[in-house]
């Protein structure tokens, strides 16, 4: 067993020790059984790199690229890291709004794409997104195979002119001069997409975080099967190969096959988001009193604040620790739960700081909150996004001391660990009295008829917004009724004021890619619908 690598400044040269010190363990796997160890992944690489350098890539060149999370993915990120290009991942399942606003403000020279896939065609968007651009991106089919050439063309690694660890998060005026390699984009749901920028440094910082947390082994094996194109996926490679630990790859999450796949190979640790777990424990409750996956010790992931309840529900049911997290596309890694934690901890907070990362609590006025008193969320690290691709953002997302307003409403416990509740946008006003939504969806997500929940506030004449609770019916039960759900929410001691109003049964909320629930698209469906009270 082999020390953790940590002092590393790039991707490259993490890869470099990592192989260095455990060259034949494996690194990926995937549905097929495809295996491929740290030295071969590295070689291959190399031999991509050449052929991507035969193609006009080289240090410097922006290329977006769109693909599914499968091996060759991997392959060609950290080829396109040993040339020092500026990548540009998106979620493979945006479409044009957000692949045409990227290609527009990243001015891609490059566009990597899977061509055909689950019956769509990338190739065609480029080319439809294209048209009108100044300079169009050439466009490289990526997918079961990669351009190859001779690993003696290529020259050095780029210099990083960086240090570890990174200096203390600063304003981007007068950030660090770490080259930016990476710009990922925010969904943009309710306006356009924000490019944040990173540094080699700034997503090492967050992965780094992230290994030291969950405190992985070379023996465990881990899994990936969210988009590796989110910011999540440099967050997990870097815990991966600082540790020395193997991933299972899935193109797409079918629970089903996902267990079947898992089972097969020992995974350890999986996850993904707070959608991932209640997808497994729907899984386990087919197999009652047979664990799904036996080797499993781990379910984490983030993308959302999750409900106490779960964490009981997977302890009991799955045998496996919950380990939350909180992290976003400007911050990869802000708080995790692990291992050693407390279950106290584990369930009621999204864990504590990661390594390095500065979580301030703020009043309404700009002071400092105490322990256990509500307030946003401001953020300072080494992880932080240096800037917008967008520069005129950056004003408004920096406060005067260089802290990133995260837009997130919590609390820091007393012992440090940090607790959200809700979004800025996402408290509901009625009749002058704030009511966190994840409050009240904490409470109905414990109903047996439940299988998960939004809490959104209407538009309402008389009270300003009325709550409204949006629930997709539990596997194997019937719909909750509105009187149910009333009573549900007084016997668990929910003021009346925040009972819901309304009640909607769904079939299936509304998510992105990455499996976060679309509030928007809630409201904007309910506030144009005619309401009466309901009993």
């Amino acid at each position: 067993m082999t020390e953790p690598i940590y002092d590393v400044r790039s991707f490259w040269e993490l890869l470099e020790k990592r192989v260095a010190a455990t060259p034949d363990r494996p690194m990926l796997i995937d549905a097929a059984d495809r295996r491929v160890t740290f030295a071969e992944f590295k070689a291959w690489a190399e031999r991509a790199a050449a052929g991507f350098q035969a193609m006009g890539i080289g240090e410097n060149s922006v290329v977006t690229w769109q693909l599914p999370t499968r091996i060759e993915t991997l392959v060609a990120s950290f080829a396109l890291s040993r040339l020092g290009a500026i990548q540009n991942p998106i979620i493979q399942i945006y479409r044009d709004r957000e692949v045409g606003f990227a290609l527009a403000q990243m001015r891609s020279e490059f566009v990597l794409v899977p061509g055909m896939w689950r019956n769509f065609d990338y190739v065609a968007m480029v080319e439809r997104l294209s048209a009108d651009l100044a300079s169009p991106p050439k466009i490289i089919v990526a997918y079961d195979s990669l351009p190859e050439g001779d690993p003696s063309t290529l020259p050095p690694p780029p210099a990083v002119p960086e240090i570890w660890p990174p200096p203390p998060a600063v304003p981007p005026s007068s950030a660090a001069d770490a080259p930016i390699k990476w710009v990922y984009y925010t969904s943009g749901t309710t306006s356009d997409p924000k490019g944040a920028q990173h540094t080699d440094g700034t997503l090492l910082a967050g992965g780094i975080g992230l290994a030291l947390k969950l405190d992985m082994q070379p023996s465990d094996v881990g899994s990936i099967a969210f988009p590796y194109s989110h910011i999540g996926g440099p967050n997990y490679v870097v815990m991966m190969l600082t540790h020395g630990m193997p991933a299972v790859l899935l193109e797409a999450f079918v629970p089903a096959e996902a267990v079947e796949i898992y089972k097969r190979h020992d995974v350890t640790m999986a996850g993904g988001s707070t959608a991932f777990y209640i997808s497994f424990i729907n899984e386990q409750r087919k197999q009652p009193g047979d664990k799904i996956i036996p080797t499993l010790r781990i379910l984490s992931g983030g993308g959302a604040p999750k409900p106490p309840e779960l964490f009981l529900e997977v302890e009991t049911e799955i045998g496996a620790k919950l380990c939350h997290g909180y992290g976003m596309t400007e911050c990869p890694m802000i708080a995790q739960g692990g291992p050693r934690d407390t279950d106290d901890q584990l369930m009621y907070s999204e864990g504590g700081p990661v390594e390095g990362c500065v979580i301030s609590i703020v009043r309404e006025d700009g002071s400092s909150a105490a322990p256990n008193e509500l307030g946003e969320v401001r953020l300072a690290g080494p992880m932080l996004l240096r800037g917008y691709r967008d520069s005129a953002l950056d004003a408004d997302a920096f406060d005067a001391d260089g802290r990133f307003r995260t837009g997130d409403i919590g609390f820091l416990r007393p012992d440090g660990y940090i607790t959200l509740t809700g979004r800025l946008k996402d408290v509901i006003i009625r009749k002058g009295e704030n009511i966190s939504a994840k409050e009240v969806e904490d409470i109905l997500y414990t109903h047996p008829k439940v299988g998960d929940c939004a809490v959104i506030g209407l538009v309402d004449r008389e009270r300003g917004e009325r709550v409204c609770a949006v629930v997709e019916t539990a596997p194997g039960q019937s719909a909750l009724t509105f009187a149910e759900m009333v009573a549900w929410c007084r016997d668990a001691g929910l003021m009346t004021q925040k009972i819901p109003e309304q009640l909607e049964v769904v079939e299936q909320l509304p998510r992105n890619p990455t499996f976060k629930i679309l509030k928007f698209k809630l409201r904007d469906e309910y506030n144009q619908q005619q309401w009466a009270p309901q009993s």
